[in-house]
Parts: C-alpha cells; structure tokens; sequence
C-alpha cells in the first residue's frame, strides 16, 4: 500500500473508533469519512463493509484476546484457560455486538482459531466433550454476549456453558 493509502486507511481507523464511541456502530459512513478528511469512495475502497471498518477499528482487541489466550494456556489448567477465554470473549462481543452477529471475515478466523487451541487442549486433558464443535462453542458465547441484560447474568450464562461442555 502506498504511503498515501496508509495514512488514509489510519485516519479512517481512528475517526471511526472516536465515530464508534460517540455514537456506537451505527455511526453513519459519511460521517466517518468526513472526519477523517477523505471521501466515501476511499472509505469504501479501503473497508467495503461496515464489518470490514469495525474489524480493522477493533483489531487491537482481538490480538489482545489472541495474547490472552496465550498467557491462560501458560498460566492455567486448559479448561480454565478456556473458560477464562470465552469470558473475555463475551465481554469483548458485549461491547462489539456488530461483530458478534458476524461469524465470518478475518477477525472470526482469529477467534475461531483460538477457539478451537483452547478447546483441544481441553479435551487432551480429558475436561472437555469431544463432540462439540468450535462453532457451536462459539455460537453459544455469541448467544450470552449479545443476550446478556448484565455482568452479572452473563456471567450465570457462561457458568452453564461452562458446565456443559465439561466432559462426561
């Protein structure tokens, strides 16, 4: 990319997390590139989808979650790892509810790879079942992040998650 479409694709980042959290992921497009002083074909250019452009504004979450990850499985049994995983996750999804409802594009292939390390490890330990898939996991944290009316009850919800993807 050219030093030009670099500095473009980084003022259209950080208007939209300033557009984002004034206003939350809904935040018009228009707004977005004019604040960040190009116009709605370069937006489009660099981010086709308003997925693409909350993806790229959260992108430093996901390697912190993809971090975390790596420091539960240092630190943690795999099933506490994994678990400590998922609640991050929901709170992550909680507070990026586009990209929750979205399981697709490059910042689901992180999560869904993430997933499915922590999960194995899980298993190999003998603390998790062995027919549940990545996806369904996934599914379900997805379910408790965007239906949650609280911490507190969000936190209920993935105890039960937690429960049933327990072994025997």
């Amino acid at each position: 990319m050219r030093a030009d479409g670099r500095r473009n694709r980084e003022a259209l980042v950080t208007a939209a997390a300033k557009a984002f959290a004034e206003l939350g992921p809904e935040a018009p497009l228009d707004d977005i590139a004019k604040r960040a002083g190009v116009g709605n074909a370069t937006l489009y250019r660099h981010f086709p989808t308003r997925r693409d452009l909350l993806a790229a504004v959260y992108a430093d979450e996901l390697t912190a979650l993809r971090d975390y990850a790596e420091l539960l499985r240092e630190q943690e049994p795999p099933a506490d790892a994994l678990h400590g995983w998922l609640r991050a996750l929901a709170g992550h999804l909680a507070h990026t509810r586009d990209l929750a409802l979205a399981a697709d594009g490059d910042w689901y292939g992180v999560v869904h790879a993430t997933a499915a390390e922590l999960l194995a490890a899980a298993r190999h330990d003998g603390a998790a079942r062995t027919d549940l898939a990545v996806a369904d996991l996934l599914a379900l944290v997805r379910g408790v992040a965007l239906t949650a009316d609280s911490p507190a009850q969000q936190a209920r919800l993935l105890e039960l998650v937690r429960h049933a993807v327990a072994a025997g």
